[in-house]
């Protein structure tokens, strides 16, 4: 990937890790757990405290949905980002939201603690310079028909704004396989860590289209290397406005995050398959909020019995 410069992997092997309010993702096994849409106060709230409750260190949900068709839900746009603000104040949880046009970037990002770049505006890239100037952390997933090198390549545009809060997410390609939703492309997550600085989450949710298989997934993204997870979660899913098949329940969340707490464990006790080729260095500051990792932990720094930090 010879057109690589900022987002290319270093000489040294050190990785990125990217400070969002304490939480610090690159370093430890960070989950992102929320709803896929904020449809009330009561839902997201409810959801919000549930996540925690289970170990989440993130909030994800929508305010602003781009979807297939028109005439499905949007999103509560304003009002949702201010219930996210509700439901942080509550629970201390960052948000973690979408935003979907360059001229919404300034006063989302007033709400919202990571911008998400959704798999249908990878290559806006009008969007990705307006985003890297916002100097927020930015979650950018993998578009859906996009190779590893456009995609790195896409985190190039927001790195060249001078924003190095870069945090990828491999969330399913589309294939010709249509029993799930889209194909989740774990190879991916290796393919970044050997040709890139930054960290990777993986999104087994939108990866799979399917609850049962969230719990399968997201074990071997986490065996696969990824720097954390983004897990939809609903209080009720059956009654959600959108993307009710693959949201868990807050019982089966907490169920997952004792077995990535266990599997966790046991890896750190297993060792790299290859010392020789496992990333990370010393760990190095740098401007902006990204510094250079070390790698991943058992724990992260985390509290106690929860992967990653708060």
């Amino acid at each position: 990937m010879k057109d690589l410069k900022l987002a290319a992997a270093r000489p040294d092997g050190t990785r990125t890790v990217v400070d969002v309010l304490g939480v610090r993702v690159g370093e430890g096994l960070v989950v992102i757990a929320g709803p896929c849409s904020v449809e009330s106060e009561e839902q997201t709230v409810r959801t919000a405290i549930a996540v925690k409750e289970g170990g989440a260190q993130m909030l994800r949900g929508g305010a602003f949905k781009p979807r297939t068709s028109p005439y499905a839900f949007q999103g509560m746009g304003l009002k949702g980002l201010k219930i996210l603000d509700k439901a942080k104040r509550e629970t201390g949880l960052p948000i973690v939201t979408e935003v979907i046009d360059t001229r919404d970037v300034s006063w989302v990002g007033e709400y919202a603690d990571v911008l998400q770049i959704g798999a249908r505006n990878m290559q806006n890239f009008s969007l990705l310079r307006e985003v890297g100037k916002s100097g927020k952390p930015i979650l950018l997933k993998r578009g859906m028909h996009s190779t590893v090198e456009e995609w790195l390549n896409c985190a190039e545009y927001i790195l060249a704004e001078g924003n190095d809060k870069v945090i990828l997410c491999e969330r399913g390609i589309r294939t010709f396989e249509t029993y799930t939703r889209n194909t989740l492309d774990l190879s991916a997550v290796q393919a970044v860590r050997r040709e890139s600085h930054l960290p990777v989450l993986v999104d087994p949710s939108h990866g799979t289209g399917i609850r049962s298989m969230v719990d399968p997934m997201s074990l071997a993204a986490l065996v696969a290397g990824a720097d954390g997870l983004e897990i939809e979660v609903h209080v009720c899913p059956e009654s959600a406005l959108s993307d009710k098949d693959q949201q868990l329940t807050p019982a089966q969340f907490s169920r997952l995050m004792e077995r990535l707490r266990r599997l966790e464990a046991f890896m750190e006790e297993l060792g790299p398959a290859d010392p020789d080729m496992a990333s990370g260095g010393a760990a190095a500051s740098s401007p902006g909020g990204g510094s250079d990792g070390a790698g991943r932990g058992a724990t992260g720094g985390g509290k106690s019995g929860e992967p990653g930090s708060r």
